[in-house]
């Protein structure tokens, strides 16, 4: 995407969620043939419908055939049968008197001019480990959710009508100090007025957990428009101490990333001027989507697992703390964890992953010393 073209669509969307009408040079900026290009880009990154409702608030011409008012219909209607399945889940949780804290869209949307203007694909709500499996069963038995798959860190469970929640046991996902400070959750946990067992995060530690998802999501692909959004909603539409922020943003090693990530969001969503490395940065997460791309995530991981022989034994040897969730035999058996591998490289080549896999190391092994080198600075200058 040209630069003209990326300064339109940010501008569309600042106009939509901040507020402020595209300015004469902005609007200068803006003809028909660009519409098509911004429409693709906003789709893959799930702003389309505030995309619809900046070119509205600019009286702008909108060529799409309806296509971006159908967007905007859909974002509410996906809020509504959100809100509502959200409102029943919680109502289960409390009546089972398990302590839950709601996380991601369901609470950030409240900060939004409107909450249907943050859209999210499923719920998040975060449980105790021990009461993990005394939830499934809740749900189960008094919502009919499936329960689809365990993870490290969640349960995927969806609706019969195919609505999806993760619930979280865990929101240390990964290694490392944000981990450590991620595990103080509950410990900072307040009680939510009128509830008895919803509680929800500290400001410091809503900001500290966003930041920490948001690098978790970049380090894997990209993260697309949507966290950046909402980083400048929590800069400036929360009241917030910046010391307790910078504490936990320090203990968890993420200074430098949210740093760049709020100069960055300044730069979409505000009046801030780009640097190389945010200029770098918008091209990452452009080129990757809502949920990153599989170029940028190799090209990441390959430096992060020490080059292309670490990330090669990456593909064929899953940690243990990984595979045990594959196959819960190991939670018992421990010793059983390289027949488990074998039996894991079978479904990998038997049940249609080997080519795609095959395809993700030929790519690895085609990166240049020059990308290798670039995208190993890339990360060092984030921090990450």
């Amino acid at each position: 995407m040209d630069t003209e073209t990326s300064k339109v669509m940010f501008a569309l969307l600042r106009s939509a969620v901040c507020g402020d009408p595209l300015t004469d040079g902005e609007k200068a900026l803006f003809h028909a043939d660009m519409l098509p290009r911004i429409v693709r880009t906003a789709q893959r990154h799930d702003v389309a419908h505030l995309l619809a409702l900046g070119l509205k608030r600019n009286r702008l011409p909108d060529e799409s055939g309806g296509q971006l008012d159908a967007e905007l219909f859909r974002a509410v209607y996906r809020h509504e049968q959100m809100n509502y399945e959200l409102t029943r889940l919680c109502g289960e949780l409390e009546k089972a008197e398990i302590p839950f804290i709601p996380l991601k869209g369901s609470v950030l949307c409240r900060y939004y001019p409107e909450p249907w203007m943050r859209t999210s694909c499923d719920i998040d709500i975060l449980v105790h480990g021990e009461d993990l499996e005394r939830a499934v069963s809740a749900l189960e038995e008094h919502l009919a959710y499936r329960r689809e798959g365990k993870s490290p860190h969640d349960v995927s469970m969806f609706t019969r009508d195919g609505r999806h929640t993760e619930l979280h046991y865990s929101l240390a996902e990964a290694g490392g100090p944000a981990a450590k400070v991620l595990g103080e959750v509950w410990r900072m946990a307040v009680r939510r007025e009128g509830h008895a067992y919803c509680f929800g995060m500290p400001d410091e530690m809503f900001y500290f957990y966003h930041i920490a998802h948001m690098a978790k999501h970049f380090e894997n692909g990209g993260c697309g428009i949507r966290p950046f959004l909402d980083v400048w909603v929590l800069n400036h539409r929360v009241p917030f101490d910046r010391e307790k922020r910078g504490r936990l943003l320090a203990d968890g090693g993420l200074s430098t990333f949210a740093e760049q990530a709020g100069l960055l969001s300044e730069i979409w969503f505000g009046e801030a001027r780009h640097t190389e490395l945010t200029r770098k940065m918008q091209t990452y997460i452009l080129r990757g989507g809502l949920y990153g791309a599989d170029e940028n995530r190799i090209a990441v991981q390959q430096q992060k697992r020490g080059g292309k022989i670490g990330y090669a034994l990456s593909k064929i040897f899953i940690p243990y703390d990984t595979i045990r969730f594959h196959y819960p035999i190991l939670e018992r058996h421990r010793w059983l964890t390289p027949a488990m591998e074998v039996r894991r490289w079978g479904k990998l080549i038997f049940c249609g992953h080997l080519r795609r896999t095959a395809r993700e190391l030929r790519y690895s092994g085609s990166i240049s010393k020059d990308m290798a080198e670039s995208t190993r600075a890339f990360l060092k200058e984030l921090g990450l």
